[in-house]
């Protein structure tokens, strides 16, 4: 009796494993089918946003997007915070020179073969008039060049080293004044011109278009481009205060804390200069590169207390030593223009 009883124990045991066992591999095929379709979908709709992600990674830590920024904020930003010009940088002043020199070759080619073109309005009047305002440009962009190279003072001479550079900040002064007003009666000739231009091609009561087309095509390309960078401002308003605010929102990225470089060696942060912060008038002080126009930290956001440690960037902007040495480490830019540190 004990035995039969304990097969039939042991054939019931059995028979139970087998279906339980034929049971589950009955049901985790199904299972495992569910969870890989889920893990499926979590992926598709993770991966365009992962995606989206990286790619304003790239775009903020882009050196276009990084001057983008400087620029806006030279435009905009309070006078005591406007650091370095930004117009006044190489790259910018290699891009000037590229429009002018495409632009020039342009005219003049277009202009050698639209001889037998006969136009009602004077139209390559005003394209000979522009070309003049471009070789002008040309020229004051390499007094520019010439100033900023001066200014560095690259060259080494003997004699007294404070009337040196008196007589030296005296032709800077002077030069810097000539170039300014060149480039205000450019800037109104070239806006003058693009009036007349508008008023010459666009006029409806003479279709003049039959008579010279090339003419006209060139006048329309060069108020095109004229109106583009007459808009640059408000495109660039437009894009770093509606457009990147609505994609960093949407995507939970600040499109704003991104760097070209990564974080500054402990030699490059030693290497700038550093003081500590006295409440005195700005005459008694000797130097004049320790008086702040900065009432406090724009890290931190707390005023500059005495004898508190205070250092200075590239772009003449200030913070506190242990604010900037800590975003410095992080990331190798001003807070607030985003101009890279030297290497």
């Amino acid at each position: 009796m004990s035995t039969r009883y304990s097969t039939q124990l042991q054939s019931s045991a059995i028979t139970s494993i087998t279906v339980s066992s034929s049971s589950s591999l009955d049901t985790n095929p199904r299972d495992d089918d569910n969870t890989h379709m889920a893990a499926a979908s979590n992926t598709r709709q993770n991966s365009p946003t992962s995606f989206l992600i990286r790619l304003a990674m790239r775009v903020s830590r882009a050196r276009w997007f990084i001057f983008l920024r400087r620029v806006f904020h030279y435009q905009n930003g309070s006078r005591s915070d406007l650091g370095a010009n930004p117009f006044e940088s190489t790259p910018w002043m290699i891009s000037e020179l590229i429009a002018l020199l495409v632009q020039i070759t342009v005219i003049t080619f277009t202009l050698s073969l639209s001889k037998n073109e006969r136009p009602i309005w004077p139209v390559r009047l005003w394209i000979t008039g522009y070309n003049v305002g471009c070789l002008l440009s040309l020229m004051l962009l390499y007094g520019r060049y010439r100033q900023q190279d001066v200014s560095q003072g690259n060259g080494f001479s003997f004699g007294d080293i404070e009337q040196q550079q008196q007589q030296r900040s005296r032709e800077e002064t002077r030069c810097s004044h000539l170039m300014n007003r060149c480039r205000t009666l450019l800037e109104l000739f070239f806006a003058i011109w693009f009036v007349i231009g508008n008023v010459w091609v666009f006029d409806s009561r003479f279709g003049s278009f039959h008579y010279a087309p090339s003419l006209h095509v060139l006048c329309i390309s060069l108020l095109a481009w004229n109106a583009l960078c007459y808009s640059f401002p408000f495109l660039l308003f437009l894009l770093l205060c509606c457009v990147v605010p609505l994609i960093s929102s949407f995507l939970g990225y600040n499109m704003n804390i991104g760097s070209s470089e990564k974080g500054a060696s402990d030699d490059q942060i030693s290497s700038l200069p550093s003081w500590k912060y006295k409440l005195i008038d700005e005459t008694s002080d000797p130097d004049p590169s320790h008086a702040s126009n900065d009432p406090e930290c724009c890290i931190c956001l707390a005023k500059y207390k005495e004898k508190e440690e205070v250092r200075k960037l590239p772009c003449s902007h200030r913070f506190h030593v242990k604010c900037v040495d800590q975003w410095l480490r992080i990331i190798s830019s001003c807070p607030l223009c985003k101009q890279d540190l030297p290497n």
